[in-house]
């Protein structure tokens, strides 16, 4: 099949391989789309050390059960299922026992510590598997599983009041779907960004204004997430938000906070908070929020071969929403057993 790879340097390889079997635990799935997310930059550029020789990216997977390990239950032939970036803890640390299981120091990433979906055939194991929703189109919705998933889990964090006004900054895959949410939940909601195709795509949306990265909104912020990789955005909103308000950073990967000042940044009760990947919790309650919102992704459709072009797109900005790799049609794998449930 064909499949991508991270190579040293900074370089996305296209090459060959077999359809991988699943191990104990795990599904096999047949890919039907593969959203492209920043941290699949952050991988291939080296922000996130390599964990895994030659790993296939993409943690955005959907697609259909096509296998299972003998010791599997709950998923059926079929079945539509989901593969996330969380794909294993420890369950047993203190963390994962108090329901903070992204926190857990065991944990491991799809597209980083195993083989992803920029290829036809990816495995997962079944307990970091999400039942799709059958009512989310694979080839426009997949970004809901990482891009989606982060920014929900970012605006709990930045602790949104009722009816509040929340400041995202950047506009990219994650923002455009948190933006919706946020809006779905009676939230004024001003974008700063620096993409004018960007800000286009945020009125269209229904946010109130939408101006450049450094500008200040024209309203006090009750909350602010910064969704832009970049450090020095960080004093800006901590700037723009009101006494007692929060500031979320929601990157995986961000350059060097520039020198804050305790006064104007974070005095007045000010707080200032980072995320870190998701729970599992955290993804169920956002896909059936989604659907119940009716979230829209605006999606970018690249064919699988391309995936090396959908990266360098995102790199340069190239697009609003977010890029979604299309294996296309696939033949069944060879030695796949046809079995009706597990």
């Amino acid at each position: 099949m064909l499949a991508w790879e991270v190579r040293p340097a900074g370089v996305l390889a296209r090459v060959e391989r077999p359809v991988p079997a699943p191990g104990p635990g795990e599904l096999l799935v047949r890919v039907e789309a593969c959203g492209v997310c920043r941290t699949d930059l952050h991988v291939l550029d080296g922000d996130l050390p390599p964990h895994r020789p030659a790993v296939v990216p993409g943690h955005e997977a959907v697609g259909r059960v096509v296998d299972a390990a003998p010791d599997v239950s709950g998923w059926a032939t079929g079945d539509a299922a989901g593969i996330a970036w969380l794909r294993h803890t420890c369950g047993t640390c203190a963390d994962c026992r108090a329901g903070r299981e992204n926190l857990c120091r065991a944990s491991r990433y799809t597209g980083w510590d195993a083989d992803g979906g920029y290829a036809p055939y990816a495995t997962v194991p079944a307990a970091y598997a999400y039942h799709w929703p059958e009512q989310l189109d694979p080839a426009t919705h997949a970004p809901l599983l990482c891009a989606g998933i982060i920014g929900f889990r970012a605006l709990s964090r930045a602790e949104l009041p009722a009816g509040g006004v929340l400041g995202l900054y950047g506009f990219g895959g994650s923002a455009h779907l948190t933006a919706q949410v946020a809006l779905a939940r009676g939230a004024r909601v001003h974008v700063l960004t620096r993409g004018a195709d960007a800000r286009r795509l945020a009125l269209e949306l229904g946010c109130a204004s939408a101006g450049g990265a450094t500008d200040a909104p024209p309203e006090p912020l009750d909350a602010a997430i910064v969704f832009a990789p970049a450090g020095e955005i960080v004093p800006v909103a901590l700037a723009a938000v009101r006494p007692g308000g929060t500031v979320a950073v929601a990157g995986i990967h961000l350059s060097d906070v520039p020198p804050l000042d305790y006064r104007r940044h974070l005095f007045h009760e000010r707080t200032l908070r980072s995320v870190e990947a998701n729970t599992r919790e955290d993804g169920r309650a956002f896909l059936a929020e989604a659907v119940r919102a009716g979230v829209r992704v605006h999606a970018v459709p690249y064919p699988l071969d391309r995936a090396d072009a959908a990266l360098a797109d995102l790199r340069a900005g190239r697009f609003a929403g977010a890029a979604v790799l299309l294996p296309g049609p696939k033949s069944p794998p060879g030695g796949v057993r046809a079995r009706a449930s597990w």
